[in-house]
């Protein structure tokens, strides 16, 4: 009997850390997956003509329709930067930010490939060796913050980047995994924070958003 991954199936890879494009990072062999799951070939080949992959979360929905059409209705955003690159981030530059200033930054180079045209092999904390201040109109980091910002240290210089290269007025939506694992510092007790203020985001009648996930993503809204 052929199947295919649920919602539920997907979220529970992604709380462990399993989440990737089949291809690319699922250790069974390739034939066991196209008997098994009835979308990987479609999948694998929309991939491999570089056509929208999305990743089939809560979080991904939330964000992908929720949040960036909130922001592509803002005329005053023209500058974005989108920090964490993965496969299914690859459209993103196409699909929600065409017409845009639109950059990408990932500490992988192998990351390269699934972000935009102009993008940065750096870690989020060197932000301000790559581009000057008061750049960014929009700046979302999305999934680093103990996805590889896992110290004070880290998570202090990586936000203070993001404010000093943010415009007056400028938005920060930071995307996080609220549990204990994922949860290296409280985010309450980083000074680099407390220099934003908090945005109400409106879909969501508050500047924080959680979403409906077992590993309860949360989107969190700041302002410049």
């Amino acid at each position: 009997m052929h199947t295919s991954r649920s919602r539920a199936q997907i979220e529970s890879e992604v709380l462990r850390g399993n989440e990737g494009m089949p291809e690319e990072r699922h250790r069974g062999p390739k034939l066991l997956r196209l008997l098994t799951d009835r979308h990987f070939a479609l999948r694998a080949a929309r991939y491999a003509l570089g056509l929208p992959v999305p990743l089939d979360t809560e979080d991904r929905r939330v964000l992908e329709q929720e949040i960036f059409p909130f922001f592509q209705r803002q005329s005053g955003i023209r500058t974005v930067l989108f920090v964490g690159c993965d496969w299914y981030t690859r459209h993103y530059e196409r699909a929600f930010f065409a017409g845009r200033n639109y950059w990408t930054l990932d500490v992988s180079p192998a990351a390269r490939k699934h972000g935009g045209r102009q993008h940065v092999v750096a870690p989020l904390e060197s932000l301000a060796g790559h581009f000057p201040p008061d750049f960014f109109d929009l700046i979302f980091c999305n999934g680093v913050y103990g996805y590889g910002l896992d110290t004070r240290e880290q998570c202090e210089l990586a936000f203070a980047a993001c404010h000093s290269r943010l415009k007056k007025g400028g938005c920060f939506v930071l995307g996080w995994v609220d549990i204990p694992q994922r949860t290296p510092v409280p985010l309450d007790s980083l000074a680099a924070l407390r220099h934003f203020e908090k945005m109400t985001f409106p879909p969501a009648g508050s500047w924080r958003y959680p979403t409906a996930t077992p590993y309860r993503h949360t989107y969190d809204f700041y302002a410049k």
